[in-house]
């Protein structure tokens, strides 16, 4: 089996944090080939950069709608891929305890779509970046990488996680120092990035709080409001004091997650037994 075999067995049976992260390492290496290119024929611009990194100014933006995306998968610096994909796959894998590889997808696609919209708008609005607006873009995983982990941490915020020298620290302590630190370094430098990365996690917070348990997938629930509806039929039952067996089986299954999602809230989920776990892991995938 040859490198490119082995790349593409290697792709196609990881998980989805993993192929995320395979697909931001090839693109910045694909950034840093196109580089040689641009030295040897003395261009200013990587062309990947231009058509591929999110503008300031809306009217760039509409001439190139995709970069609203696909900023969310391009990094030009090492330090900064590193760093993003150091805390991707940590987050990811903690919230890929707890719900789905597409949900994870999700929140990744629609952190980076509200990281860029949030962009757009304050370069459009505010008057400190009139100066800036025609030369800044936007590019980096660190929105779609936020809305996972404030997500998470909305889902979750007693969970604990140990650091050493410091002990056990909650996720809603640790989601509110990540917010915090975006917002005090808004005039320090970056401003752009810093509004993007608390646009999507604002997408985390206020799609896990407004949503319930099972409609944590934002296009499962696009769908179902698209989708067209059944004309209801009135059912008779010969007895008024019958409860269907499916109502009574999907309330019971209700309380059972609940109790389980309590629990997980209190101890963290380690301190599940194995039948709750998963009891919860076949209730994900329904």
């Amino acid at each position: 089996m040859n490198i490119l075999d082995n790349l593409k067995y290697r792709f196609k049976h990881a998980g989805v944090v993993e192929k995320l992260i395979y697909v931001n390492l090839a693109v910045f290496l694909l950034v840093h080939v196109t580089n040689v290119f641009n030295f040897f024929f003395k261009s200013r611009t990587n062309f990947l950069v231009k058509w591929f990194a999110l503008p300031a100014n809306f009217d760039d933006f509409l001439t190139k709608p995709w970069t609203i995306i696909t900023y969310g998968f391009l990094h030009t610096s090492f330090l900064h891929i590193l760093f993003n994909l150091i805390a991707l796959f940590y987050i990811g894998h903690l919230f890929k305890q707890y719900f789905t590889s597409k949900q994870l997808l999700s929140f990744y696609l629609l952190g980076t779509l509200f990281g860029g919209i949030v962009f757009i708008a304050s370069y459009n609005f505010f008057p400190v970046f009139a100066e800036e607006i025609d030369i800044n873009i936007l590019l980096g995983a660190s929105a779609g990488i936020s809305a996972i982990f404030i997500g998470i941490a909305t889902y979750m915020p007693n969970y604990e996680l140990k650091f050493p020298l410091i002990g056990f620290v909650k996720l809603w302590v640790l989601a509110c120092i990540w917010v915090a630190i975006d917002i005090i370094q808004i005039p320090a430098g970056n401003a752009g990035g810093h509004l993007a990365h608390i646009g999507g996690a604002s997408f985390g917070f206020f799609y896990v709080r407004s949503a319930s348990n099972k409609e944590l997938d934002i296009f499962e629930s696009i769908k179902k409001f698209f989708a067209k509806k059944e004309p209801k039929l009135k059912t008779v039952y010969k007895s008024g004091n019958k409860t269907p067996k499916k109502s009574a089986n999907k309330t019971q299954n209700q309380q059972d997650i609940d109790a389980i999602l309590d629990k997980i809230s209190k101890s963290g989920y380690d301190t599940l037994s194995k039948s709750e776990k998963e009891f919860l892991f076949k209730q994900g995938k329904n």
